[in-house]
Protein backbone atom coordinates (compact mmCIF):
# COMPACT_ATOMS: atom_id res chain seq x y z
CA UNK A 1 0.00 0.00 0.00
CA UNK A 2 2.81 2.35 1.10
CA UNK A 3 4.62 1.93 -2.48
CA UNK A 4 1.34 2.49 -4.30
CA UNK A 5 0.68 5.80 -2.53
CA UNK A 6 3.90 7.34 -3.42
CA UNK A 7 3.49 6.60 -6.76
CA UNK A 8 0.11 8.48 -6.97
CA UNK A 9 0.83 11.58 -4.66
CA UNK A 10 2.11 14.33 -6.80
CA UNK A 11 0.68 13.02 -10.12
CA UNK A 12 -2.12 15.52 -12.00
CA UNK A 13 -5.51 14.08 -11.95
CA UNK A 14 -7.20 14.69 -15.52
CA UNK A 15 -10.92 13.53 -16.80
CA UNK A 16 -11.10 10.79 -18.73
CA UNK A 17 -13.92 12.69 -20.74
CA UNK A 18 -13.08 16.15 -21.17
CA UNK A 19 -9.02 15.93 -20.96
CA UNK A 20 -9.41 18.96 -18.36
CA UNK A 21 -7.11 18.84 -15.46
CA UNK A 22 -8.07 19.10 -11.49
CA UNK A 23 -5.33 19.47 -10.42
CA UNK A 24 -2.58 17.03 -8.54
CA UNK A 25 -2.96 14.14 -5.82
CA UNK A 26 -2.15 15.67 -2.05
CA UNK A 27 -2.98 12.73 -0.27
CA UNK A 28 -5.19 9.69 -0.26
CA UNK A 29 -8.66 9.18 2.33
CA UNK A 30 -8.54 5.48 3.13
CA UNK A 31 -10.02 3.47 6.19
CA UNK A 32 -6.78 2.21 7.88
CA UNK A 33 -8.13 -1.32 9.03
CA UNK A 34 -8.76 -3.01 5.64
CA UNK A 35 -6.63 -0.38 3.10
CA UNK A 36 -9.75 0.32 1.06
CA UNK A 37 -9.08 3.72 -1.13
CA UNK A 38 -12.10 6.02 0.04
CA UNK A 39 -11.11 8.65 -2.45
CA UNK A 40 -8.28 11.45 -3.46
CA UNK A 41 -7.59 14.86 -1.75
CA UNK A 42 -6.90 17.45 -4.08
CA UNK A 43 -4.25 19.88 -3.88
CA UNK A 44 -3.61 22.71 -6.02
CA UNK A 45 -7.12 22.44 -7.60
CA UNK A 46 -7.55 23.92 -10.51
CA UNK A 47 -10.40 25.88 -11.79
CA UNK A 48 -12.66 23.09 -13.11
CA UNK A 49 -12.54 21.91 -9.75
CA UNK A 50 -15.29 24.56 -9.48
CA UNK A 51 -17.22 23.26 -11.89
CA UNK A 52 -18.37 19.73 -10.48
CA UNK A 53 -19.98 19.50 -7.14
CA UNK A 54 -17.24 17.52 -5.36
CA UNK A 55 -17.24 16.74 -1.42
CA UNK A 56 -14.79 18.24 0.81
CA UNK A 57 -13.22 16.91 3.98
CA UNK A 58 -12.68 18.76 7.13
CA UNK A 59 -10.31 20.88 5.89
CA UNK A 60 -12.10 22.31 2.88
CA UNK A 61 -9.85 20.32 0.67
CA UNK A 62 -11.93 18.47 -2.53
CA UNK A 63 -11.88 14.52 -2.75
CA UNK A 64 -12.72 12.41 -5.80
CA UNK A 65 -14.43 9.62 -5.31
CA UNK A 66 -11.63 6.60 -5.88
CA UNK A 67 -14.44 4.89 -7.41
CA UNK A 68 -14.19 7.07 -10.85
CA UNK A 69 -10.53 6.04 -11.00
CA UNK A 70 -10.12 4.82 -14.47
CA UNK A 71 -5.99 4.21 -14.47
CA UNK A 72 -2.65 5.57 -13.03
CA UNK A 73 -0.06 6.51 -15.33
CA UNK A 74 1.65 9.53 -15.51
CA UNK A 75 -1.53 11.20 -15.03
CA UNK A 76 -4.43 9.93 -12.84
CA UNK A 77 -8.01 9.69 -14.94
CA UNK A 78 -10.73 9.63 -13.56
CA UNK A 79 -14.20 9.44 -15.20
CA UNK A 80 -16.00 12.77 -14.67
CA UNK A 81 -19.68 11.49 -15.38
CA UNK A 82 -18.76 9.52 -12.17
CA UNK A 83 -18.14 12.37 -10.22
CA UNK A 84 -20.93 14.06 -10.92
Amino acid sequence: MDAMCRDIIGKTIVSEETGRKFGLVGNLDFIIESGELLSLVIEAPTKAVEQINLETDNKGSFLIPFSTVKSVGDFIIVSEKEII
